[in-house]
């Protein structure tokens, strides 16, 4: 999945990223400075610029100035033998893969589609997250994006998509797209990211089976649901802040600023964040997250960002600021999964040390992602190579979670992510237990098997990631 700290050029500033793939650009309070790469060309395509030679020839430049981990390089690749420049890639970085520290963060997107969704959550589709149940076939929708198609026709979470066709006529079903190819074939049954691509979808809505013609159309993520993702939940006589963050791109500034005014004028210091598809983003959001949090915490460290050996200068440290809005938070509930990642982790692994036995996961271990990338550009090819340069660390140095946050928290809750009840509804499962430990009741630890990630709940559904992901689902897992 995508699951950094990204920015570089001017027109690369504030794209760091920490995420399922990504990046943000540090912020007031980083000491150090991120670097600012040679202009890349900006004359109009050329066939010899942009052959695959070339672009390959672009992508290995980069990862022998920039990657994290140069010693898992596998240098005797033959370029010739890979007729893409990811696969390529892959190649390259083969060796960091089998110690999972780059589970393909390192990979080549376009340009115009990754800043169209970094800097408004802009994509076409119909405006859903999809996982799948990995015992019985079966597709679910776990949210719905306002403003999209979906949503309008009905589809919300807890859906589930029973077949896909170009027309009525022509319907598969799902279990059996599954069977014969897996996720991957439910994603080429959906058809290309493409606005004006149709499809019919037979879904099944709360008992009810419908056919339903869906056309793809451009849409702007919204990054904080207006339905359920900011809101006060009562437990008893106590208010508790729930925040649930979709995705860390620059329109979340303003909706993480005005949950947390809310939070703050009316009293709260314990918090529940959602970030339980969070594939992560820009690692100015996340750090403006970690301030919104910590008003009594200014001027403390927030995190580490290292780079290279070679790269050294480039190395920071975030320190907590202070923001019109902050509470003091006392006491937080992370909500996270398999599809958690990056910056959504950074956020959480830099509360451990300031809040210690007040602050938890709840649901299942994450996806391990504590590095970031750096974008890359040759202008001319539309390609932005996103490269894993740096890696993150809480003020105890500790960042070492490539295997999941469960291994490195000092409470976990197990919780099923109940799709049959809202989010934001203090009645679903996961939601539910987060209240319980805010409210220091008693709840089952996540376990893990000795060397591996921790185990999830079952049933067990994982989103959907196509082989060749857009610029908007490698920041967002399971974006259709």
């Amino acid at each position: 999945m995508g699951v950094g700290r990204n920015s570089l050029a001017v027109a690369l500033a504030g794209l760091v990223v920490a995420c399922g793939g990504g990046g943000s650009g540090g912020s007031g309070g980083n000491t150090g400075v991120i670097p600012t790469p040679t202009p890349t060309s900006t004359t109009p395509p050329q066939t010899a610029a942009c052959s695959l030679s070339a672009r390959q020839d672009f992508a290995k430049a980069v990862i022998d100035e920039w990657y994290l981990f140069p010693s898992l390089v596998d240098n005797t690749v033959n370029k010739a033998a890979y007729s893409t420049v990811q696969g390529y890639i892959d190649a390259l970085v083969a060796p960091a893969r089998a110690q999972s520290r780059d589970r393909y963060f390192t990979y080549i997107t376009s340009i115009a589609e990754e800043n169209a969704f970094i800097n408004s959550g802009s994509s076409a589709g119909f405006g859903v997250r999809l996982a799948y149940d990995t015992s019985q076939n079966r597709v679910f929708v776990l949210e719905a994006y306002e403003g999209a198609p979906a949503l309008a026709e009905g589809i919300d979470r807890g859906a589930e998509i029973v077949a896909i066709g170009t027309s009525a006529g022509a319907l598969q079903n799902v279990a059996t797209l599954m069977a014969a190819h897996g996720p991957q074939g439910v994603v080429d049954a959906l058809g290309p990211s493409d606005a004006g691509v149709t499809r019919v979808l037979r879904v099944n809505i709360g008992g009810t089976v419908r056919d339903i013609t869906l056309a793809k159309t451009a849409y702007e993520l919204d990054p904080v649901s207006n339905r359920y993702g900011a809101k006060i939940i009562m437990d008893g006589a106590k208010k508790v802040g729930y925040i649930n963050l979709r995705t860390f791109i620059g329109t979340a500034e303003s909706d993480l600023r005005a949950a947390f005014a809310d939070f703050r004028a009316q009293g709260v210091t314990e918090v529940i964040v959602d970030v339980r598809y969070n594939g992560g983003g820009l690692v100015r959001i996340a750090d403006l997250f970690g301030d919104l949090m910590a008003a009594n915490r200014v001027g403390q460290v927030f995190s580490y960002t290292t780079f290279r050996d070679s790269k050294a200068a480039n190395n920071s440290t975030r320190y907590f600021m202070a923001q019109p809005q902050a509470i003091a938070a006392t006491k937080i509930a992370f909500i996270g999964y398999s599809g958690t990642a990056s910056a959504s982790e950074l956020v959480a692994n830099a509360f451990i040390p300031h809040l210690g036995p007040n602050v938890a996961l709840i649901g299942s271990n994450t996806y391990g992602k504590p590095v970031g990338q750096i974008p890359l550009d040759k202008t001319e090819c539309d390609d932005r190579m996103r490269v894993v340069a740096f890696k993150t660390e809480n003020a105890d140095r500790r960042g070492e979670y490539y295997t999941g946050l469960a291994s490195v928290f000092p409470n976990t809750c197990v919780a099923n992510d109940n799709i049959t009840v809202p989010l934001g509804d203090p009645n679903e499962t996961a939601i539910k237990v987060a209240l319980d430990f805010l409210g220091g009741r008693a709840c089952t630890a996540i376990t893990s098997a000795q060397g591996q990630r921790a185990l999830s709940v079952a049933p067990t559904r994982e989103l959907i990631r196509p082989a060749q992901p857009t610029a908007a689902q490698h920041e967002s897992p399971g974006l259709f």
